[in-house]
């Protein structure tokens, strides 16, 4: 692999992944509502893991080449948001944010957390088209490594570089806030407010054209 391209891969990919947005938001509520932040910080790794094996497999640059798929998709992961914003909402005010108050979330609730996680980073066809776009512009074909192997590197590289950050968010946001019950809950809800406009920009996207195209058949 050529170091060149490896180290603008890593400036690239640290930015993107220092760029606030649903998945800081997600890892932000998970640091200050739950006793462990791993669940979410794995599920969220968990879901860009899955557009690398995408990545890999060719299948990514397949479901890229299908609009209609791609929309379904987005339509998906726009109301999967939707529910969480909806779901950090309702249970702000009453959320605990103290580490000693709060007890340790049972197996299966760390389960939902980790998938909850993968559904954010892994139904979004932007993370997708992300790893279809972005990838294979610092892939080498002259590399002795071949192709799909330099592409899986590349697409781990960036799961670890967004679960180091994620964590640092994370734990950051415990440290700065969990003395301060009511910063807390004010971040949390703007948490829950980010997840709603987002997801309901990706759902615009969807259905804006789609009624503009039937009103013009009309």
């Amino acid at each position: 692999m050529n170091p060149q391209l490896f180290l603008a891969f890593l400036v690239v990919a640290v930015a993107l992944a220092c760029t606030p947005g649903v998945d800081w938001a997600y890892s932000i509520a998970a640091g200050l509502r739950q006793r462990s932040f791993a669940p979410a910080v794995a599920g969220l790794c968990g879901g860009y893991a899955l557009h690398t094996v995408l990545l890999v497999l060719g299948l990514a640059a397949l479901l890229a080449g299908m609009p209609g798929v791609l929309g379904w998709l987005t339509a998906a992961g726009a109301l999967y948001l939707l529910w969480l914003g909806y779901s950090t909402l309702r249970s702000w005010r009453g959320a605990t944010f103290s580490t000693d108050a709060r007890p340790a979330a049972a197996p299966a609730s760390q389960f939902r957390i980790f998938l909850q996680g993968i559904g954010i980073s892994g139904i979004n066809p932007k993370g997708l088209l992300f790893f279809v776009a972005l990838v294979p512009q610092f892939v080498s074909p002259d590399a002795a490594l071949p192709v799909p192997v330099q592409s899986g590197l590349l697409g781990l590289t960036f799961v670890l570089l967004v679960g180091v950050i994620y964590s640092c968010v994370a734990l950051l946001a415990r440290r700065l806030l969990h003395a301060r019950p009511g910063a807390a809950r004010q971040v949390t809800l703007a948490s829950g407010i980010i997840m709603l406009i987002l997801g309901a920009m990706l759902l615009a996207e969807q259905i804006v054209p789609a009624v503009s195209a039937a009103m013009t058949r009309a």
